[in-house]
């Protein structure tokens, strides 16, 4: 009996906490992003964070999306892949800018100094319509970025469209969607290695990283998710705690220069 009199104060509190739990998972893989977003802002020097974070990050999101089709999962996962991909071409487009904005002021300075003006010449331009293997990810508009999204979009939604009604397909989708999103830290983990230095890398963003996978990692495991999804996520935690290693190990490293430097558009980080 006194438990069904406090049914006006816990079932209001369990509703609460559910929602509260679902506006984490929607909106919490965002914020590791802002302390790096406003680094790059602040000093618009976008050579410390890889770009290939953001590519990472929209393949998983879209294959999740496409995999919603094919089992349905828990909403909040779902619209947290949306705000995730959001998210990440607002990256991609700053990144794009402030890049953009130092071969710019590389070239002015370059022109200044030249004795023979004539001889300068702006880097080339990289397009994605280049369809050039060794420029991937490297292109110099955040058009070519967007209309990269939207054909992969378009050629791996027409195959889910084709084999949504294969269970193999469906679970293969799913898995595949997780082990990207698993392998999110992947290409900061080799960046980080190949200069002997985490300059650049937001060390906030990495810690959110691991909290919000841990908590992510939790989420599944008691919700009932697929289980692809909690043992990426196990994986995706590993990862974050490596990165948190090397930042250890290169405290007060400086940033290396990639090898064979040729001009800021060939410098991007990996």
């Amino acid at each position: 009996m006194e438990a069904e009199g406090l049914d006006w104060l816990l079932v209001p509190l369990h509703r609460l906490v559910s929602w509260g739990a679902a506006g984490a998972m929607v909106f919490g893989g965002v914020v590791p992003y802002i302390p790096q977003y406003r680094d790059i802002r602040r000093t618009q020097n976008a050579e410390g964070f890889s770009t290939y974070v953001c590519l990472v990050l929209l393949v998983a999101n879209i294959l999740r999306i496409l995999f919603w089709f094919g089992r349905r999962f828990e909403a909040p996962l779902l619209w947290q892949s949306a705000v995730m991909i959001l998210a990440m071409l607002l990256m991609l487009r700053l990144c794009t800018r402030v890049r953009a904005a130092g071969e710019l002021s590389l070239k002015r300075r370059a022109f200044a100094a030249a004795d023979n003006k004539d001889e300068i010449r702006a880097p080339p331009r990289r397009s994605y319509l280049d369809f050039d293997p060794h420029h991937f990810w490297h292109w110099s508009s955040f058009g070519d970025y967007v209309q990269c999204v939207l054909a992969f979009t378009g050629v791996a939604g027409y195959v889910t469209y084709l084999s949504i009604d294969s269970a193999l397909f469906v679970e293969t989708l799913g898995f595949l969607a997780v082990l990207t999103e698993a392998m999110l830290g992947v290409p900061q983990l080799y960046r980080n290695h190949r200069h002997q230095s985490t300059e650049g890398m937001s060390i906030k963003m990495v810690l959110m990283w691991t909290s919000g996978d841990t908590f992510k990692t939790a989420y599944f495991l008691l919700n009932g998710a697929p289980l692809q999804f909690s043992v990426c996520g196990l994986l995706q935690v590993l990862v974050d705690l490596a990165i948190l290693g090397q930042a250890y190990l290169f405290t007060h490293r400086p940033l290396k220069p990639a090898p064979h430097t040729v001009h800021p558009a060939s410098t991007k980080a990996l």
